[in-house]
């Protein structure tokens, strides 16, 4: 039954306790951190009930990552953090409707994401009207009709932006973007253009496609997996058991990180002897810990190498056929890297020369070669640029399109690629438009729209008036916070469709709503009887997901049906598009799937597969490559060092163990040895007797930056940590202050949130 949620205790930050960081992941304690939260909050047989179907062939997909499933699984194929997700959104625990008188927005802004999540599940909508304080409960007609009166009182659909979390399915997903095309706009910001955006850029620009170019065997297939700014061992723990399998098939393993993180380090397998009562697995036969940003350096001083390594042994190095058949610039990177300065590289990377000697020598040794990396590459300002080398260092030795070898982007969000196949992108290909044009017999629009980062500057210059959410807390999880929250009290009316209070929910415009919607754990029964949806991982696999428990409340509508009734109440008409039909049967949605999507023909009986499909993939499928020459692209890219002035450090910012995306489960970061409150700042011994600190100290963190507009942190505790020198690092979202709207990525507009120049400063706070 559904139940209210007791008093929450928040964190006494000056209660907060500093241990040693762990040496390994997992193990005993990983298993009891899943299961006794589970218990608590969802009680044993709501836990029976979703753990047991958590990435299961016939069970729902985990919302925590977009880790791949093995097609052999076992009957725990879930992690820590995949339990705790699913406690977080399965839990019984309720907001009721004395809620809202209770507890003004001003009230509510003042409290932290983790009291925010704690309240429990919504369940009814909520509208705050203009000069109101108080959201109060509404039906659902009076919410879309709000809605949709905004909307269609706007002087340009171009007035309105529609986010999207990589939460929502591929069915919600493709008739969201359909809704919003055919309301007028490509205004469609997602998770996507702050995390991986800058993966799809390089990758679509050198080869064709910005996915992976392997799958799940893969790992085990490989002689040598490199991991680049990615901490496994709490951001997507699943793939620790793939690099085990890896070692143990005979690979080598080089992590490439700022800080010394547990899951890269050794890995305790909870469901195996060794990891119980062993030592576990040994998994880093490398680790570099590299200068924050120094990661481009360090891959073009590997191809220099490689090339080098050639010259002395032409013929004998680089996959000459492959590079003759498929590929071009090859004589153009080789001129360019000829030039790359050693003491550069050295001075950009913090790193040895002998350090990357040795992983030169491991990459010319294997013959199958895994390049992995997550958001530490991507949120630079060469993300694309360093991104761009990864697959030049792959291509020279024809690592891309043969087993055990290829490019891999981790997604950090459920769905966050399937969302984007379904066309949830500001700028989709005119083919796909062509493809939904013809299926729907309107003409959607071609101007491309704006972005996460735009938005946040059109709503700040009061172009956008109207921000509608499909799931997600974009104010929390966007760059430069103070501007964002402005930007979004700005608009005239914001939407959160929303399974649990959020930041975003705090920050309003003139109006608001809250749409309460189903969770992915839960039975989502339709007029015409239970549906299910599919996701897409980040290894190409779509696959079907179906939840298991009864909804928290009998109000909730799915995601699917949010859509569908905020389409007819906007858009009715306008497309052949059959809305109500939609809502009642998902089939109907994924036929016109399968006929505009491409690889997704047949696509109801594709899905209904044991395990569902995968897409097609021209590189790793058949090394063709949908480029304008038909061939992959070596690039020229042209290293450019972060410089740090005297008395300064490169901050970035990390996720806590207790902690998915913007979502706080708890105050503990276990396996970096911080308990009982986040508000830390991780700094190496030498580099804080240099800036003349102490251990412990109180500091404020001050961002350096020439707009002189002061972005501080304030009362953050220093922690002496084995950081790589001249680096710093502290929590998101929390760090998201310190960086300026315009500091983004070239060419993706990611936010530059992992190298942030900064100050610290003894704190002017009271301690």
């Amino acid at each position: 039954m559904p139940r209210k949620n007791p008093d929450v205790e928040e964190a006494n930050e000056e209660d907060l306790e500093v241990g040693k960081p762990k040496e390994w992941a997992a193990g005993i304690p990983g298993v009891l951190h899943s299961m006794q939260p589970a218990i608590k909050h969802m009680g044993v047989s709501r836990t029976e009930k979703t753990l047991l179907a958590m990435n299961q062939k016939h069970g729902f997909d985990c919302m925590s990552c977009a880790w791949p499933d093995p097609d052999h699984r076992k009957t725990f194929e879930f992690c820590e953090n995949g339990a705790k997700a699913v406690t977080w959104e399965a839990t019984p625990v309720v907001i009721e409707s004395d809620f809202w008188a209770e507890h003004p927005v001003s009230e509510l802004r003042q409290r932290t994401e983790y009291w925010l999540g704690m309240q429990g599940r919504l369940t009814e909508p909520v509208y705050k009207p203009a000069g109101a304080d108080h959201y109060r409960p509404v039906s659902w007609d009076e919410a879309f009709g709000i809605l949709g009166r905004k909307l269609n009182g706007l002087a340009s659909p171009d007035e309105a932006a529609f986010y999207t979390s990589g939460r929502t399915s591929n069915e919600a997903a493709f008739i969201y973007q359909l809704f919003v095309r055919a309301f007028g706009t490509n205004n469609l910001p997602d998770c996507s253009n702050m995390c991986h955006e800058s993966s799809g850029w390089a990758m679509g620009q050198t080869i064709g496609i910005g996915k992976a170019t392997i799958t799940y065997d893969d790992f085990a297939k490989a002689q040598l997996i490199i991991i680049m700014g990615q901490n496994p061992g709490t951001n997507h723990p699943r793939m620790l058991t793939a690099l085990e399998e890896a070692k143990e098939a005979g690979a080598q393993i080089v992590a490439v990180n700022p800080l010394p993180e547990a899951g890269l380090l050794r890995y305790k397998n909870p469901q195996k002897v060794k990891g119980i009562i062993g030592h576990g697995t040994d998994l880093a036969d490398q680790y570099l810990q590299i200068r924050v940003g120094g990661d481009m350096a360090l891959l073009q001083a590997i191809s220099k190498r490689v090339l080098d390594a050639e010259a002395k042994n032409p013929g004998t190095v680089l996959d000459q056929q492959f590079l003759e058949e498929h590929c071009e610039g090859l004589e153009e990177l080789r001129a360019h890297l000829s030039e790359l300065d050693d003491e550069t590289v050295l001075a950009a990377t913090g790193l040895r020369a002998d350090e990357i000697d040795e992983l030169a020598a491991r990459y010319l040794k294997a013959d199958r070669v895994i390049i992995t990396w997550a958001m530490g590459i991507t949120q630079h300002k060469k993300g694309v640029a360093t991104i761009k080398e990864i697959i030049n260092l792959l291509l020279l030795r024809g690592n891309i399109g043969k087993p055990g070898a290829g490019a891999s982007p981790i997604r950090g969000h459920s769905n966050v690629q399937g969302d984007r196949t379904m066309g949830i992108w500001e700028q989709m290909p005119p083919a796909f438009l062509d493809a939904l044009a013809k299926e729907f017999s309107f003409d959607p629009p071609r101007e491309h729209g704006a972005d996460a980062v735009e938005t946040i500057r059109r709503m700040r210059d009061g172009v956008i008036r109207v921000f509608v959410a499909l799931g997600g807390n974009l104010v929390a999880a966007i760059s430069d916070t103070h501007a964002a929250e402005a930007a979004m009290e700005n608009t005239d009316l914001t939407v959160q469709i929303s399974t649990k209070l959020n930041r975003s929910h705090t920050v309003t415009g003139k109006e608001a709503l809250i749409l309460p919607t189903m969770g992915r754990t839960e039975i989502d029964l339709q007029e015409s009887g239970p549906q299910f949806v599919s996701v897409e991982d980040t290894v190409c696999a779509v696959h079907p997901s179906a939840g298991r428990v009864e909804p928290v409340a009998p109000n909730l509508l799915s995601e699917v049906a949010i859509v569908c009734r905020i389409a007819r109440e906007t858009v009715q008409g306008k497309t052949n598009a059959d809305w109500a039909g939609f809502e009642k049967n998902y089939d109907l949605i994924r036929e016109h799937i399968s006929r505009v999507v491409a690889g997704c023909e047949d696509y109801n009986s594709k899905i209904r597969q044991e395990g569902g499909f995968v897409l097609p993939n021209g590189p790793r499928d058949s090394r063709t490559f949908s480029t304008p020459t038909g061939k992959a692209i070596l690039t020229v890219n042209h290293l450019e060092s972060i410089d740090r002035p005297a008395g300064t450090l490169i901050l970035q910012s990390v996720r806590s163990h207790d902690q998915f995306n913007t979502t706080i489960y708890g105050h503990n970061d276990r396996y970096r040895g911080i308990k009982k409150g986040r508000d830390v700042v991780f700094v190496s011994p030498e580099d804080i007797a240099e800036l003349g600190l102490s251990d412990g100290q109180f500091v404020d963190i001050h961002g350096v930056y020439e707009d002189n507009v002061q972005r501080v942190m304030r009362k953050l505790r220093v922690v002496s940590y084995p950081t790589a020198g001249g680096c710093a690092a502290t929590y998101y979202p929390e760090a998201n202050v310190l960086v300026p709207l315009d500091s983004v990525a070239e060419g993706s507009n990611t936010p530059a949130s992992k190298a942030v120049i900064v100050r610290l400063e003894p704190s002017t706070e009271t301690v």
